[in-house]
């Protein structure tokens, strides 16, 4: 498998769509990492993996008129997208890279550095990480807010649900992403060179009668449809996304299932002033 930075869910505008009602549904949580994180006023932060620019927005609002915030991509449409929302908010401390978030790094030192779902899809994150630390100022902060999707279940289980899931899986896998990532985050900073690293996860529980589980499961098959059918994790037949959504709900009421979606996991540490010793 090649080491290549691919974003396994594409940028249609389905997807688009998708990605923004993601990003509504983890603001709130965002928010909790980023707070205990230390993002502030005035720091200068680069956000790895923009995409839309949601986390960028939300970081902006942190770090205030006097802050400034950096967001790196090389999905091009999904750039254009945040550019057009960056101009009329009219939010001139933010500007947008087209860029390798493996390779990027700026004239000036960052305050934090923070990623969101970007780790997921990385072959080698620490590395990533390592290289971000050398952006990264003493003392600075690094926060990372992942999925771990192999949290994800119904209780009781529900046969299609489970099929579902392990397709899901299979196909993160697949493309080279790491679907379970977000419960190795803490590990990761430390293995990248950072200290006082914490972390902890959140989990949203849906009720059977609640169509966002089913609906948003459903879109995320989905959009790995054409990965699921081409490593023939399933065909089109077995995958019926036309009544997909549907299906899931109703099994949904039929078992009186609650649905634990993926845990978001966050985790940060502090880079090491030089003159300070170094983790042992």
């Amino acid at each position: 498998m090649a080491d290549t930075h691919t974003y396994s869910l594409g940028t249609s505008e389905a997807e688009l769509d998708r990605l923004d009602a993601q990003a509504a549904s983890i603001a709130a949580t965002t928010a909790l990492f980023l707070g205990r994180a230390g993002i502030a006023a005035g720091m200068r932060v680069l956000d790895l993996g923009t995409g839309l620019g949601h986390v960028a927005f939300q970081l902006r609002e942190l770090v205030g008129a006097t802050g400034e915030v950096v967001g790196v991509d090389e999905a091009a449409p999904m750039l254009a997208v945040a550019e057009r929302r960056r101009v009329a908010a009219g939010a001139h401390n933010m500007r947008f890279v087209e860029a390798d978030v493996r390779t990027f790094r700026d004239r000036e030192p960052f305050d934090a550095v923070v990623g969101r779902l970007i780790l997921f899809h990385l072959r080698d994150p620490v590395q990533v990480l390592r290289h971000h630390l050398g952006g990264l100022a003493d003392d600075g902060v690094m926060a990372m807010i992942d999925f771990d999707v192999g949290s994800t279940r119904t209780e009781p289980p529900m046969p299609l649900f489970n099929t579902a899931r392990e397709w899901v899986m299979a196909a993160f896998r697949h493309a080279g992403a790491n679907p379970v990532i977000g419960a190795q985050l803490g590990s990761m900073l430390r293995d990248a060179g950072l200290t006082d690293v914490d972390t902890f996860g959140v989990q949203q529980y849906l009720q059977a009668d609640d169509p966002a589980g089913p609906a948003t499961f459903a879109s995320v098959v989905k959009s790995l449809a054409p990965v699921i059918v081409a490593a023939r994790i399933a065909t089109n037949e077995e995958l019926a996304l036309d009544s997909l959504q549907d299906r899931l709900f109703h099994e949904a009421q039929a078992y009186r299932a609650v649905a634990l979606g993926p845990a978001i996991a966050g985790a940060w540490g502090r880079k090491v002033s030089t003159d300070e010793p170094g983790p042992t």
